[in-house]
């Protein structure tokens, strides 16, 4: 072997050896533990991290943030409960499914059929032991006796068991919604022997059927005990895990627990989200004490913007505006229904104080998941789902990562967000804010759409419909086709469930003539 040769065979080493080395840094932070946290009924503004003015102390989320990434321009998919959390799981956008509008119940019966994938099933397929823990609220089957009574001493089907969590233990809808029972892998963990109600200002929930273990202002804080516990467990084990941690607040009944109360000096609601921020930093420090820190990633979020429950106005009164800038609130079409926190931290991958506007989507998560174990989504699963995985190493993306985002209010109003534009397809709010949908009188006055673009007006102030008919057309033609190929991601055309012409756009036939 000549001098020459030997110069070839160290350079062709040299690069095999930094080319295993990136796939051997590949693989080290491609099978991370994956821990998603939702809140419930958060508000943007309601962390001080996105709201400079925010006057609810949330240190422990803050500094997630700073050692992270935080999103400015996240949206759930739809602006209440059970649509988003759909989503979230699926990939899939709510309204494809058989809920074209509103929430479930907790006697409701199963939203997810067990053939659909789900991020749990998909990560429990690439060797994740996966777990749910929380509020459920996509409705399961509960056994009935011949009178049409739940029999709570019979196993539940359908469950969260049936979509790839190997471990389930949580409620069946919010917990201002009846029945108050933990169902643990299918089985409900004490028969409910009494009934309760609350009508407290703030802390009030549905009369309904009660177990004896279950303790209201005991949920959210056994939610996070459980969920600790659970990390600790799987950290000493060779899998990854997947951990779905839903909490059932600050939504209604707003119940700090006693050490939590009046700690804001705003009011319960402020109280109650200071509590889950500190749990919050109780889950964070289990995660680093366990020595998995570096490659655990974690998201935190919000299944819709704030709840008037929250006494907003109380709120604002003291200075501190839970949708930020943002018009709207919780069930709106308005950015205050459905722009949310999002912050992630995974230091293996995400540099610390890192800063992303671009548009993203609770739906997105599938993708995120699909692309972290190097799975190729097949055209039946996560038709709206995008990977976020090049905004987590911060490389350029040139132009958007998402084509456009579809929002959806409580009351199946739609809206298109593309670049800086937001067509909202309804008069009003489509949901509890001011025109309400039901408000006749003025929601006859007002233009059939809305359109803002909110780079100049994020408040949605100025309806800029009649000036940009154009705009108003394309964005029209492309909520349409994402409606009716039944997915908004590139692939095979997919069926929405339910009438095929369920969507019923409206717009077409007031435009019609």
């Amino acid at each position: 072997m000549n001098k020459h040769h030997l110069v070839i065979l160290i350079f062709c080493a040299g690069i095999l050896w930094s080319c295993g080395s990136d796939i051997r840094d590949d693989q080290s932070v491609s099978l991370p533990n994956i821990i998603y946290v939702l809140a419930d009924d958060l508000g943007y503004g309601d962390l001080t991290a996105f709201n400079e003015n925010g006057k609810i102390k949330t240190p422990h989320l803050d500094q997630m943030a700073a050692e992270g990434m935080m999103f400015t321009d996240a949206h759930t998919s739809s602006s209440v409960c059970t649509p988003t959390r759909y989503g979230i799981l699926t990939g899939r956008y709510n309204w494809r499914s058989r809920i074209k509008k509103g929430v479930l119940n907790g006697y409701s019966t199963a939203l997810i059929p067990g053939s659909r994938s789900t991020v749990a099933s998909m990560l429990k397929n690439a060797g994740y032991h996966t777990a749910y823990i929380g509020k459920w609220h996509l409705g399961w089957d509960w056994t009935k006796d011949p009178e049409g009574q739940v029999d709570f001493a019979k196993e539940v089907t359908n469950i969260p068991n049936d979509l790839g969590f190997d471990y389930a233990y949580g409620h069946s809808g919010s917990l201002d919604m009846a029945p108050y029972v933990y169902v643990e892998n299918g089985k409900s963990t004490a028969i409910p022997t009494d009934t309760t109600v609350n009508t407290g200002k703030y802390s009030w929930w549905r009369k309904g059927l009660t177990a004896p273990d279950f303790v209201h202002e005991d949920v959210t804080p056994n939610f996070f005990r459980r969920g600790i516990s659970y990390v600790k467990e799987q950290a000493g084990s060779k899998k990854p895990f997947f951990l779905y941690l839903p909490l059932p607040s600050p939504h209604t009944p707003i119940l700090p627990t006693r050490e939590w109360q009046g700690k804001s000096d705003l009011n319960p609601y402020a109280d109650f989200t200071m509590m889950i921020d500190d749990y919050m930093g109780q889950l964070l420090a289990a995660v680093k004490a366990a020595g998995i820190e570096e490659n655990t990633l974690i998201i935190f979020t919000s299944d819709n913007g704030c709840s008037p429950a929250a006494k907003i106005q109380e709120l604002v009164e003291k200075g501190h505006h839970p949708s930020y800038v943002y018009r709207g609130h919780k069930a709106d079409i308005f950015e205050g229904g459905h722009r949310v926190p999002f912050i992630v931290r995974w230091p293996k991958v995400i540099k610390p104080g890192t800063q992303s506007n671009q548009t993203i989507c609770t739906t997105d998560l599938m993708a995120t998941c699909a692309d972290i174990v190097n799975y190729q989504l097949k055209d039946n699963e996560g038709e709206d789902s995008y990977s976020l995985m090049q905004l987590f190493r911060d490389k350029p993306i040139d132009g958007t990562l998402r084509e456009a985002t579809v929002h959806h209010s409580i009351n199946g109003s739609f809206a298109i967000r593309q670049g800086d534009w937001k067509l909202s397809m309804c008069p009003g709010s489509g949901g509890w804010s001011f025109p309400k949908p039901n408000n006749k009188a003025v929601i006859d006055s007002l233009p059939p759409v809305q359109l803002y673009n909110l780079k100049n007006d994020p408040g949605e102030k100025v309806n800029l419909q009649a000036q940009n008919p154009e705009k108003v057309a394309k964005l029209q033609a492309l909520l349409t086709r994402y409606i009716e190929e039944g997915r908004s991601t590139p692939g095979t055309p997919q069926q929405n469930d339910g009438e095929k012409r369920w969507a019923q756009l409206w717009w077409m036939e007031t435009n019609k003539n």
